[in-house]
């Protein structure tokens, strides 16, 4: 499999869990291990460009397939992506654990955004249900996924100028 576009070789047991290969097997531990059971989304990652629960995933069934881990989020200089600096902007990382597994899962709601509508709160709010925050309330995260929604219109190509203009000055933090 290639894992955060790095193809990586190896033989897992039959039962091992994909989470357990990306932490321990290949010391990706930004991978988080909560519940175990798929229930609270720390361990989220994308698999094929699709958010997964890492620990509801067999190794061995992700063979052949592109695995993208919260450390292959940042840029090679190091800056976080745009949905990391939206939810650091809104307070929405407060202890950090869930964060992790939230930017895998909203990730691919922002990208899935990118060109077209913005989605609403509740909408935001319905791909949120994977993820269990203790800290946040989900009202900084919200804020944030608006916040990166908006960035990332503003940065697509469009052929309307004013959804642009109101994305980027959302973006911007103005009220429209």
């Amino acid at each position: 499999m290639n894992v955060n576009g790095r193809p990586e070789q190896f033989s897992a047991r039959p039962n091992e869990l994909l989470v357990e290969r990306l932490r321990d097997g290949l010391g990706l531990t930004g991978t988080k291990v909560g519940c175990d059971t798929g229930q609270c989304g720390t361990c989220v990652v994308r698999l094929d460009g699709r958010s997964v629960k890492s620990c509801l995933v067999l190794t061995a069934s992700a063979a052949g397939s592109e695995v993208a881990t919260i450390e292959g989020e940042t840029t090679r200089g190091g800056e976080l992506s745009g949905l990391q600096e939206a939810l650091r902007q809104e307070h929405g990382t407060q202890c950090g654990f869930c964060t992790p597994g939230m930017v895998m899962a909203l990730g691919e709601l922002v990208d899935s955004t990118a060109g077209g509508e913005a989605p609403t709160e509740p909408e935001i709010r319905e791909w949120l249900t994977g993820n269990l925050c203790r800290c946040t309330g989900y009202h900084s995260v919200v804020r944030g996924v608006q916040r990166a929604c908006a960035a990332a219109r503003a940065e697509a190509p469009t052929g309307a100028s004013e959804p642009a203009a109101v994305a980027a000055s959302t973006a911007a933090g103005q009220e429209v």
